[in-house]
């Protein structure tokens, strides 16, 4: 029996990819599932018919990512931290705080795309990568100031 497969199944194939399979495998397994449909006429030009709609908008959120990166590229944030002496900060400063100030100046992004590998402990300037979408990469210029 053909399939088109709805999503990743492992050593099958990759979602949109039309394979052979087993009438049973697919009768009892994909099908109830929901991982497959079966490979009709009607069920192609309905694949298709999706796959054009998803890449037009996976096209509209690249362009849309593009601008925020724009955006992020030339925004310069600058964060005042309580800190001690020798530029010790009383606590750090993480992408959870990043985001907050992100918000204030009108960009919404969400803390798990911002990239830190660990909070920030010093005062000074810094670069943080923001993946603004899996293609996309945006670096945002952060200065740590004290009060």
């Amino acid at each position: 029996m053909e399939v088109i497969l709805r999503e990743d199944v492992a050593k099958l194939g990759r979602p949109g990819d039309v394979v052979r399979v087993k009438d049973g495998y697919a009768r009892n397994f994909l099908l109830p599932r929901g991982l497959a449909v079966e490979a009709n006429q009607r069920n192609l030009r309905a694949f298709e018919h999706e796959k054009r709609l998803a890449m037009r908008r996976r096209e509209a959120k690249k362009q849309f990512a593009l601008q925020q990166k724009e955006k992020l590229d030339a925004l310069a944030l600058t964060l005042t931290v309580r800190a001690g002496e020798e530029g010790r900060l009383f606590g750090s400063v993480t992408n959870i705080d990043i985001e907050r100030a992100l918000r204030v100046h009108g960009i919404e992004v969400d803390r798990r795309k911002i990239m830190l590998p660990e909070p920030i402990k010093q005062l000074g300037e810094f670069t943080v990568v923001i993946k603004v979408d899996p293609e996309v990469e945006a670096t945002l210029r952060l200065k740590v100031a004290a009060l």
